[in-house]
C-alpha cells in the first residue's frame, strides 16, 4: 500500500521518516516555534527529542501525522488525534512550520489541503484547534479556512512562566458528504 501524500502549492504533506531526523532539529530547535506549541514541543528541541518524536514516543505516527516538506525538506507538522467513544466524530489537530517559512502563506495552504483531507478520511463531522491567545498568524490561518472561532478559555495554558488563553477554532459539516 502507498504512503499517504497531499501535494499542494509548493509543499507535500507526507508521513516522516527517519532521514528527517537533520532537517526536524534545525527547525524544531526555535524558542519561536516552540513558544506557540504545546510543552511537548520542547525548547532547546535536541537530537534526542527528535529521534523519540521519529520513534513514535511522542505522538502515535500510524495516525494522520505528516511532516510538511519544502524543496525536498521536512520543515514542519501536521496532524490530528481523533476521539473516543462519543466523540469518535471529531478530531483535534496542530501544526508548526519552521520560522524560516513563515509569512508566505504557506500554512495557510497545508491547512486548505490538510483539513478537508482529514475529515473525509477519519469521517469526521468537527476538527477542531486551540490557539494560544498570543498566537495572531495561527488564528488567521484558520480564519482563512472557514474554521469559526467558538470561544477563549481563559488562564488555561500556563507556559513559560505565563498564564495564556487558550481560543478555540473548528470546522463542521453536518453529514459526510459535505466538502466543508
Amino acid at each position: 500500500m502507498a504512503e499517504p501524500r497531499i501535494r499542494g502549492d509548493g509543499f507535500v504533506l507526507r508521513p516522516w521518516r527517519v532521514g528527517d531526523l537533520d532537517a526536524l532539529v534545525r527547525h524544531a530547535d526555535d524558542e519561536q516555534v516552540s513558544r506557540g506549541v504545546s510543552d511537548r514541543f520542547p525548547h532547546p528541541y535536541t537530537r534526542a527529542d527528535g529521534e523519540a518524536f521519529l520513534a513514535g514516543k511522542v505522538l502515535d505516527l500510524d495516525g494522520p501525522v505528516f511532516a510538511i516538506e519544502i524543496d525536498g525538506e521536512a520543515c514542519g507538522g501536521i496532524g490530528a488525534h481523533a476521539g473516543r467513544g462519543e466523540r469518535a466524530h471529531t478530531a483535534e489537530f496542530g501544526y508548526w512550520l519552521g520560522r524560516e517559512h513563515w509569512g508566505r502563506g504557506t500554512m495557510t495552504r497545508v491547512v486548505a489541503a490538510y483539513a478537508p483531507w482529514v475529515m473525509h478520511e477519519l469521517r469526521l463531522y468537527r476538527l477542531y484547534a486551540a490557539v494560544l491567545g498570543f498566537n495572531i498568524g495561527s488564528a488567521q490561518v484558520l480564519r482563512r479556512n472557514g474554521f469559526m472561532e467558538e470561544g477563549v478559555l481563559r488562564a488555561e495554558v500556563f507556559k513559560r512562566g505565563v498564564l495564556h488563553d487558550l481560543r478555540m477554532f473548528a470546522k463542521v459539516r453536518r453529514n459526510l458528504d459535505d466538502d466543508h
